[in-house]
């Protein structure tokens, strides 16, 4: 036998400077966090009351300011982004890192699936509230239009869902520029308000916060519900981190979003000291009667763009985690060739456009909508930051003091937060928690199910060598082509070719055996592609590694074995792939007949091997066999 290595590697990546990735990132990074001045004060001081007196305004900017700067700058662009799989980040992306790829360990793997799960529940939200948000402006212009405001939100969200199929990448190239010109708007409004009330950069000092917490009781914990809504997209510029990098994202944070951020609120709290009324959207208070309408519009654009970055992080994730193997397979449609994040998951498209627009019309405004969000993405950062700990002991092997120092302060503030956030469960809360819930008991009847699959068949597979034995004693025919053979088994006669040569009594000329390894790392490099093993004359392994970022391609890998001169003919190549239906086991170590059926019905509905290897249809043979779990 002979082994053979063949490179291939990462998609390569666009030349760019770090400004125009900085520019980029805006669009795709920052659209959740750069409109929640839309809702964020105006919740906060609802809580508060009718009329909140200013050390109420002060002490709540004041923490909106330090929930930026601890949260956000800090823990995710400081210190997050300094810990990455292979450039990736993301909570899916670090539990790979420390709960698969250095230990194996359950725990870690549960922490990190249920925390990914929540995202997907707080991810339905996000459209609704951000485009209800910015609609609600209708009420300032034209209070006649109020009724209008619900439904023009329904027919916005149903356009955007139903417009993913087309892909974004065409759309993507104005995503940036827009969100500069968002940014710039906001800084400009929030300076004009700054103007009219300038003790209101008082909330800049720490204090302020700290003694509004510490001394207006309840009203000040319940608060902490409303402003931690400031910082419910900073999960995203981790999990983005891998398309754009780390430096574009601190860029574009540090000169533009950070900024503009904090200049709004300080100038919506201005407005409030003032005497403005806290009953109307104060965002829109802001802006000059004769630019409302120019800043609606730009507001609900704004608002499109972050959920348009909030689905498409909804399909990455997804396929992060088919790839891990905690999801069935799905349809994935590569919407463009320049960016390898440009993908369409129709399935998830459609459920989260359903569960979104449920939550716009069953909850119907955005302060609604206000006490149901919030609650998933904090426990998701508090698990982050339990993780973040762990990474911190065993990457970068910091001492145990100064680890717990660090990661302590973000846990503290994160269980604030999500403590906070718990009041909200009555109030619909439940809602994220419930569809997190439901998601990750798919993951985790999948998984359950694959393994129990995958512990059947190593039950009856043939040993390799017995295979090449029975071939040269009964002197099976050989037809011209060749027949490739997809199988799970890294050592064993695939059980697809085994069941050919019982049934067929022939084998092709050039038999190949592929398998596809999925490793911990987003990206697998260019040496490490494709190993190839002969295995007898005429006959070959192929061990394909690929990362959990990335979409296998076995004609691709054909290509690259005939050129390391693996014998095959290229032109008549017949696909052989296994098509399983599960069954329920008739002896004791079987899985619960519940989590049986469950799993036989995702795995009827899975997308076809043809689909997911992308395998020309015309050359297929789907071999049908029962697996009893």
């Amino acid at each position: 036998m002979t082994d053979v290595a063949i490179a291939s590697g990462r998609p390569a990546a666009v030349r760019a400077s770090v400004p125009a990735l900085g520019l980029a990132a805006l669009g795709v990074v920052f659209g959740d966090i750069g409109t929640s001045p839309l809702y964020t004060l105006k919740t906060v001081l609802n809580l508060a009351g009718d009329k909140p007196d200013p050390a109420m305004v002060l002490g709540s900017l004041s923490l909106i300011v330090w929930t930026l700067i601890v949260i956000t700058t800090v823990k995710y662009v400081s210190v997050a982004m300094r810990i990455d799989n292979d450039g990736e980040g993301g909570i899916l992306a670090l539990m790979a890192l420390i709960g698969l790829k250095r230990h194996h360990r359950p725990a870690i793997v549960a922490l990190g699936l249920f925390g990914a799960a929540l995202i997907y529940g707080d991810g339905a939200i996000t459209p609704a509230i951000s485009v209800l948000s910015a609609l609600e402006g209708l009420e300032i212009a034209a209070p006649g239009l109020q009724p209008v405001v619900l439904p023009a939100a329904v027919v916005i969200l149903v356009a955007l869902f139903a417009i993913q199929p087309l892909g974004t990448a065409k759309i993507g190239r104005a995503f940036g520029p827009i969100m500069a010109l968002w940014f710039i708007t906001i800084a400009l409004l929030g300076v004009w308000g700054i103007v009219q009330h300038p003790g209101v950069l008082a909330a800049l000092n720490p204090l302020r916060g700290l003694v509004f917490l510490f001394s207006g009781g309840a009203t000040s914990f319940l608060v902490l519900g409303g402003v931690f809504l400031c910082v419910t997209g900073a999960e995203a510029l981790y999990a983005d981190m891998g398309h754009f990098g780390p430096h574009p994202i601190r860029l574009a944070w540090s000169i533009f979003v950070f900024p503009a951020l904090v200049l709004n609120y300080a100038g919506q709290a201005a407005l409030v000291l003032e005497g403005a009324p806290t009953g109307d959207n104060i965002f829109y208070q802001l802006c000059p009667s004769w630019l409302l309408i120019p800043l609606l519009i730009l507001a609900t654009v704004a608002t499109i763009i972050a959920s348009q970055s909030i689905i498409t992080g909804a399909f990455s994730m997804t396929r992060q985690a088919i790839q891990l193997g905690w999801l069935p397979r799905l349809q994935i449609t590569q919407t463009s060739e320049e960016g390898y994040g440009q993908i369409y998951v129709g399935t998830v498209n459609w459920l989260l456009m359903l569960v979104t627009l449920g939550l716009t019309i069953g909850f119907g405004k955005s302060d609604n909508l206000a006490s149901a969000y919030g609650i998933a993405v904090s426990v998701t950062m508090l698990m982050t930051s339990a993780l973040l700990f762990i990474a911190m002991r065993e990457i970068w092997q910091w001492s145990l003091p100064l680890a717990g120092a660090v990661a302590g302060v973000f846990m503290i503030v994160d269980a604030a937060f999500a403590a906070a956030n718990l009041q909200k469960i009555a109030d619909g809360g439940y809602v994220p928690v419930l569809l997190a819930v439901v998601v990750y008991g798919i993951m985790w009847i999948w998984h359950r199910g694959v393994q129990a699959m995958r512990e059947r068949i190593e039950q009856t597979v043939m040993p390799i060598d017995t295979l090449l034995n029975r071939l040269a004693e009964h002197k099976i025919p050989r037809v011209p082509g060749t027949a490739t053979f997809l199988t799970r088994t890294l050592r064993d006669a695939p059980p697809v070719l085994v069941w050919h040569l019982k049934h067929n009594r022939a084998l092709h000329q050039y038999v190949v055996v592929v398998t596809v390894v999925t490793e911990l790392v987003p990206w697998v490099g260019a040496d490490s592609r494709l190993e190839v093993q002969q295995m007898a004359p005429q006959f070959w392994r192929l061990t394909a590694h690929y990362g959990f970022m990335e979409r296998p391609d076995l004609p691709e890998l054909l290509r690259q074995a005939a050129a390391a001169h693996c014998e095959v003919d290229l032109s008549d190549v017949t696909y052989y792939v296994g098509h399983e239906t599960v069954v329920a086991s008739d002896d004791e170590r079987h899985l619960p007949r519940w989590i049986e059926m469950l799993f036989a019905a995702m795995q009827r509905n899975a997308a076809r091997v043809t689909e997911f290897y992308r395998l020309p249809r015309e050359s297929v043979v789907e071999i049908g066999r029962e697996i009893a779990v």
